[in-house]
């Protein structure tokens, strides 16, 4: 008849219990790589996001302007109500 031998049962145990602690750690450090560099990602595209929306409201505010609507308004060609459009011509060349 076999006889259990306790200690190194008690032994191999100890063994597997180590390897799966082992494994558990490891796993959940990958794991807070990957959220680390996951995160460093996204802080990144939020930095970009945050530049974009920071010169959008200078320009929304400057387009906003009544000043720099009737400056657009002047480079195209437009007048105001009532003005006298003038033509200046046979300019000598430069």
């Amino acid at each position: 008849m076999a006889r259990v031998r306790w200690d190194r049962l008690g032994r191999v145990a100890m063994l597997g219990v180590l390897v799966v602690l082992a494994y558990l750690y490891l796993s959940a450090g990958a794991h807070l790589l990957s959220t680390w560099r996951q995160a460093r990602g996204v802080s990144a595209k939020v930095a970009a996001m945050a530049r974009e929306n920071r010169q959008l409201q200078r320009q929304h505010e400057a387009l906003g302007s009544p000043g720099t609507v009737e400056a657009q308004a002047r480079r195209l060609g437009l007048m105001k109500h009532g003005e006298q459009p003038y033509i200046v011509s046979n300019l000598p060349n430069n």
